[in-house]
């Protein structure tokens, strides 16, 4: 596969109270962003399971998204700060394994937030086009 015909594969999981409901909004507001994310619903981003970020990885993803509220706004009070734990531990770990760590994005984006996760998804996809596909991707069937 050559890097200009490279679309790379996004695996998001967004917190149900915040940043899934403004990718709700980006979508009724039309808001345009490249429709390279699948959109993993959690009901809060302290439910993302480090297995739940590798996994994708693993079986070839070039990036994951984790969203959730902004701190201090966290519908069930600490969940966005164990995230914000997780997220540092995460990206060492694929340091350790060789994998680039900017693969994996953390983001803070409320439910009237709507640009913001277009403009997020925008510059993931950009990001990553640069990076160009993950080590572990095999062809997925369309």
């Amino acid at each position: 596969m050559t890097h200009e015909n490279f679309e790379p594969r996004i695996i998001a999981f967004l917190c149900n109270w915040c940043t899934y409901t403004g990718a709700d909004l980006a979508g009724t507001s039309r808001l345009q962003y490249p429709p390279n994310v699948r959109v993993v619903r959690m009901m809060c981003s302290g439910a993302v399971d480090p297995v739940y970020v590798f996994k994708p990885l693993l079986d070839g993803a070039d990036g994951v998204l984790i969203g959730g509220c902004h701190p201090g706004d966290c519908h069930y009070q600490t969940g966005n700060y164990k995230t914000r734990r997780r997220y540092v531990a995460l990206r060492e770990i694929l340091k350790s394994t060789g994998l680039d760590d900017s693969r994996i994005w953390l983001r803070w984006i409320s439910a009237s937030e709507g640009q913001r996760f277009a403009e997020t998804v925008t510059e993931m996809v950009a990001a990553l086009k640069q990076l160009g596909p993950s080590p572990m991707r095999v062809e997925w069937a369309v």
